[in-house]
């Protein structure tokens, strides 16, 4: 057997093991934080990989690591060497001229990725221009700018992917250029349990690479979105040519009603509960929404989806009431009697997918940091007092985690919140606890920044599925932590986390679409492989490295001694390392608003 038929016969197996493998098995846990139950029964989609990243391994390369996207004139500027260097060159792309010297400093051991890398500091580099670094003038880096706003674009691209995500319309090519398609999932949807009833499901934002709807993390995703625009709204004056644009109204507010508006429709009339999602029994092939046209089905309510929508609702009143009282009105009343089933149904077990369901599951059964989050947002909105009540019980309850900006943890949510209550309506006690589980956790992200050679808040250990977003949640931590409690540390180690994602990392990756010299070019995101556009739809986050390998493309590409950092294929195939999703994106919006101020 020569060469070239050898390579075949090995390609053969690996996709005879591929369409075999019902992924979904749930053989191998998945932390709970991170696992979104999207271990898909994927099909081979023939599509190519990126060949010159393969196997994600980054071995015998010396690179030049920078934000491929640029940095701000008045900015920190941090340039990072694998291996040893001595000093480095900044050179001007458009004379060729060397406009800076600097020396390499502080070789550091990254335990995560097993690279010794140093790093070099240019900040003083303030002139307007596009430059690479150079050393010895045989090794350069990406190119970068140097610029007032250098995120803005990527802001946008991040929050306009939302509107690429949206479900139950068609995406006009005015509005979505090459990533157009016509209307989608327009008969949402049927109830598993009774199939002949049908319920309007329409509209909200397909989840991730898939075309599920799911209530449990479209609730952190508009929160983060909320949120941006609660304290940057300066940065979202510009519009981003979205349907709604010129209505008078920011089009992150427009986008995120988008979502909001589906998410009532997921409410029970009857009990007030909320349903858990809506998707089609397995997950479709890598197709464009608008041929997914199998029977959707609503699955059952949770306490989870209903302390999160109670939650995300009271939220929205908050941040609504000033540009639709109307809209903010009927929100608020949703969340209210969202709380009453919760009061109804104090112990609930957590949900799971009913059988012959196969779709992503986002089960959690500690339902205490969704109800605290939705007792502070309601709180906050209304001032009764029986959600204070409940919140100075919860202070009190050890069983869940009061920082968390996971979809399956939300209690970092109800902190937050309360404390940026009016002093004089908080408990003393409550607050003080609070600020201080808050402010310990960004002290805990800072000190293990500090302890990796990429300056990543991720230990060895944590690069699991989404290992991006939750880059991205800690990095919004460490910023929401220097709101309360200013402090250049948080900032210098969220700009780290910001710049991570953009180039700053083992593998020399910009985990963007669309954005850096080497950008993430082959997401598992259905629209985007489907669509026979070459590039895909700009602004998605890649969920990132992932040292469980947790689907065949990575399971069987990936060395298993490859060191956790670079457990990472950019290939339409591997689910578990490079899909995308809303709730990863988000926080990436939330990151990127703050340093585009």
């Amino acid at each position: 057997m020569n060469k070239r038929s050898f390579v075949l016969f090995i390609a053969m197996i690996i996709l005879a093991v591929f369409l075999l493998t019902a992924c979904g098995s749930g053989e191998e846990e998945i932390p709970q934080q991170i696992n979104n139950g999207m271990t898909e029964d994927s099909e081979d989609d023939g599509f190519e990989s990126d060949s010159e990243n393969e196997t994600g391994d980054g071995k015998d390369e010396y690179m030049i690591l920078v934000n491929q996207v640029g940095y701000g004139v008045n900015d920190p500027k941090m340039v990072i060497f694998t291996g040893k260097a001595d000093s480095f060159d900044v050179i001007d792309k458009a004379s060729g001229k060397t406009v800076f010297t600097g020396k390499a400093t502080d070789v550091q051991k990254d335990m995560a990725s097993g690279d010794e890398v140093c790093y070099g500091d240019f900040s003083d580099l303030r002139e307007h221009g596009t430059y690479y670094i150079s050393v010895n003038g045989k090794v350069n880096s990406p190119e970068f700018t140097i610029s007032e706003r250098p995120y803005q674009d990527i802001k946008n691209a991040l929050l306009k992917a939302f509107y690429y995500q949206r479900c139950g319309i068609r995406l006009e090519e005015k509005y979505a250029d090459a990533w157009s398609h016509d209307e989608c999932h327009t008969n949402d949807g049927y109830l598993f349990d009774d199939r002949d009833q049908y319920i309007d499901a329409t509209g909200g934002w397909h989840d991730a690479g898939d075309y599920g709807k799911y209530i449990v993390p479209a609730a952190k995703a508009v929160a983060d979105l909320m949120l941006a625009y609660e304290h940057f709204p300066e940065t979202f004056e510009e519009q981003i040519n979205i349907p709604e644009s010129g209505n008078g109204v920011p089009d992150i507010l427009n986008e995120v009603r988008y979502e909001l508006e589906w998410m009532l429709k997921m409410q029970e009339p009857k009990s007030f509960g909320v349903y858990h999602k809506i998707a089609t029994l397995n997950f479709p092939g890598f197709i464009m929404p608008e041929t997914d046209t199998g029977n959707r089905y609503i699955n059952h309510i949770s306490a989870t989806a209903t302390a999160d929508f109670a939650a995300a609702m009271a939220m929205g009143y908050r941040v609504y009431k000033s540009v639709d009282g109307e809209f903010a009105a009927r929100m608020l009343e949703s969340a209210e009697k969202a709380w009453e089933w919760l009061e109804d149904n104090p112990v609930t077990p957590g949900f799971t997918n009913p059988m012959g369901v196969n779709s992503g599951e986002y089960g959690d059964s500690n339902d205490g940091d969704e109800r605290f989050w939705a007792a502070v947002e309601l709180y906050r909105a209304t001032g009764k007092q029986k959600y204070h009540d409940y919140i100075k019980k919860a202070n009190d309850d050890t069983s869940f985690s009061k920082t968390g900006f996971g979809w399956a943890n939300v209690g970092g949510y109800g902190t937050i919140s309360y404390l940026m209550i009016e002093k004089d309506k908080t408990d003393q006690n409550v607050y003080e606890r609070l600020k201080s589980l808050f402010l310990e956790e960004a002290d805990r992200l800072v000190n293990i920044s500090a302890k990796e050679g990429y300056k990543v808040a991720l230990g060895p250990d944590e690069y699991y599925w989404g290992s991006n977003g939750e880059v991205m949640n800690r990095a919004m931590h460490l910023i929401l932590a220097n709101i309360i409690n200013a402090n250049d540390t948080y900032i210098n180690t969220a700009r780290h986390q910001f710049n991570y994602i953009l180039g700053c990392n083992a593998l020399n990756q910009c985990y963007v679409t669309g954005f850096g010299a080497n950008p993430v070019k082959y997401p598992h995101h259905r629209p985007s492989g489907a669509d026979k556009v070459k590039d895909p739809v700009p602004g998605l986050l890649s969920g990132g490295p992932n040292s469980r390998r947790q689907d065949p493309a990575a399971e069987g590409r990936i060395p298993k001694d490859t060191p956790p950092a670079k457990a990472f294929i950019d290939d339409v195939s591997s689910y578990s390392t490079n899909e995308i999703a809303i709730y990863w994106n988000s926080p990436a919006v939330f990151v990127a608003a703050y340093f585009d101020r």
